[in-house]
């Protein structure tokens, strides 16, 4: 599978009540499909999939393949904790219509999580799913760093396909690059942020939050990488880094919803204990949308 380009993962809306409210989602579905992704993430950390039940989750990716042209790919976060559940729910994801498997590090027992034990958990889901597996790497949120030997190990096996990473260190990206450069096994960067100098070092795309508010930006700033126009998109990247933060590090999901908003899109509530920005807050991601030229 080519997984060059923009990846949106896209937000789960919810309804007032914080039930996942599936027209919203099928109109978010609309007005992205005129933007040029390559596909959509669904369920990865932005789609709140902690917060999500286990139907939940598949009933979610369901009504994304429905909605989605068969030329678009649908990458659905399918990992747990466990190596069973994470099998159990591959298998379930590849039945609702997903394409790739997004699979991020199991973490509650992080101090067991040895590369030995990290690449048994993944060649084991890698040999039982029936779609290719990406490789999720996300330490703000797991407080684990898949090391890189198993990084290499892993891009051997044939159904894992490549590594979405989101830790924005970019030397270990060019050196993921270089050392998987036998296999076919593509790296994404996992932050608008630093999205050129991924694709400087060889990044084949990127799973951006960003790309849920300024999708075509993104697909702008991945095509003119992509012909080699380096000072325009070393300008639109710069315009990219402080929205970027905003949505991601700052204020996080509630941050990346309220700007939904501000660019005809549903964003809505989060599922609790996750809390709405304050006035302060929004006023503040608001402003530096606009000192970069977006609003």
């Amino acid at each position: 599978l080519d997984l060059r380009g923009i990846f949106p993962p896209l937000a789960t809306p919810f309804s007032p009540s914080q039930e996942v409210d599936y027209a919203q989602l099928e109109g978010n579905l609309r007005r992205y499909a005129s933007i040029p992704f390559r596909g959509l993430v669904v369920l990865g950390s932005n789609g709140e999939y902690p917060y999500l039940a286990p139907h939940e989750r598949v009933e979610v990716v369901s009504c994304v393949r429905q909605a989605l042209p068969r030329d678009r790919l649908l990458l659905a976060g399918s990992g747990c904790e466990s190596t069973q559940a994470t099998i159990e729910l591959t298998v379930s994801m590849a039945e609702a219509g997903a394409d790739v498997a997004l699979v991020v590090t199991p973490c509650y027992y992080r101090g067991a999580m040895t590369t030995a034990a990290l690449v048994h958990h993944y060649t084991e889901v890698g040999n039982a799913s029936p779609i290719p597996v990406v490789l999720y790497n996300v330490p703000a949120n797991t407080g684990l760093d898949l090391p890189m030997d198993a990084v290499i190990t892993l891009a051997q096996h044939p159904n894992i396909i490549g590594i979405k990473d989101s830790g924005g260190d970019i030397t270990r990206m060019g050196l993921m690059v270089h050392k998987t450069r036998q296999e076919d096994f593509q790296v994404l960067a996992g932050s608008a942020g630093f999205l050129l100098a991924s694709y400087a070092v060889g990044a084949a795309g990127g799973v951006c939050a960003l790309a849920n508010v300024l999708g075509d930006p993104l697909c702008q700033l991945d095509h003119l990488c992509r012909e080699g126009r380096w000072q325009e998109a070393r300008d639109l990247q710069h315009r990219l880094i402080e929205p970027n933060t905003a949505v991601t590090r700052q204020f996080g999901i509630p941050g990346l919803k309220k700007a939904m908003e501000w660019f005809g899109y549903y964003g809505g509530p989060c599922r609790a204990p996750l809390a709405p920005l304050s006035p302060a807050q929004a006023e503040e991601l608001k402003s530096t949308f606009s000192a970069n030229g977006w609003l």
